[in-house]
């Protein structure tokens, strides 16, 4: 059961970390409800880390090596009420984008960087973003 656990939670962790590692590059897209022919995909998730170390994680996350292909928002944000925690909120241009972008040296690094660091994780929602400010 441990082993299961620790195996959720890396692969969450792969997921969460796998954006913020390489710079976004903002692509101007249209509303899914006018030309796009597929939806967009939304990941916003909380992210605890070890007592202290939300500074130097956030810094990870926002290190931008190179662009990732489908990335259409990145935001990392300070939890108000929470000293140790993080907000990630992503917009892809779908699924398939976010999932690639796993396999992209520099996201690999990032994760095994601030692997340790991280203490758990909060919530986490999958979304499907229309368009707004930024996106259309």
């Amino acid at each position: 059961m441990q082993e299961k656990r620790r195996t959720v939670l890396t692969a969450i962790a792969a997921g969460v970390l796998a954006a913020p590692m390489a710079a976004c590059t903002v692509t101007p897209t249209a509303p899914l409800f006018t030309t796009r022919h597929q939806p967009m995909y939304g990941l916003i998730g909380k992210i605890k880390t070890q007592p202290g170390q939300r500074d130097a994680f956030a810094a990870i996350l926002l290190a931008g090596t190179t662009s990732m292909p489908g990335c259409l928002s990145y935001i990392v944000a300070n939890d108000n009420t929470d000293a140790d925690a993080l907000w990630v909120t992503e917009v892809w241009d779908s699924a398939a984008s976010h999932k690639a972008s796993l396999t992209l040296p520099a996201v690999q690094q990032a994760i095994a960087t601030g692997r340790p660091m991280i203490a758990g994780f909060g919530e986490r929602f999958e979304t499907t973003p229309l368009g707004g400010h930024g996106l259309a």
